[in-house]
């Protein structure tokens, strides 16, 4: 009994460990996407989106030149630039944002380096 009392406390703990460290990665992610440089060298915001979906964790987009910067649930990040602010909006308001973004924007705007 106490073997298993030390062992549900351990992995309590990894688990509040696990929840720290997914913290620090979505500030230091935060603060990442906040700003990109745009191809005429200016500095532009990109406006955090909320999205409820287990593919995809955080969605930033760039009105100003259309860059689109998608975060995974897997810790990957993919930038696409020329996506429209309606294909966007569409991608977070479906029914099922992660599935939208493999059929619809994933091959169909130009992936950049993120």
């Amino acid at each position: 009994m106490k073997a298993r009392a030390i062992k549900f406390a351990a992995l309590a703990a990894l688990n509040s460990l696990r929840r720290e460290v997914r913290a620090l990665l979505r500030k230091r992610r935060d603060a990442r996407a906040a700003t990109i440089v745009t191809r005429a060298g200016r500095l532009a915001k990109m406006q955090p989106l909320t999205v409820k979906s287990t593919l995809i964790d955080a969605v930033y987009f760039s009105q100003e030149d259309g860059r689109l910067r998608v975060c995974l649930s897997n810790g990957e990040e993919r930038q696409f630039e020329g996506v429209a602010e309606a294909q966007v909006v569409a991608m977070v308001t479906s029914h099922s944002p992660g599935r939208y973004y493999i059929e619809n924007v994933r091959d169909r705007f130009k992936r950049i380096a993120a």
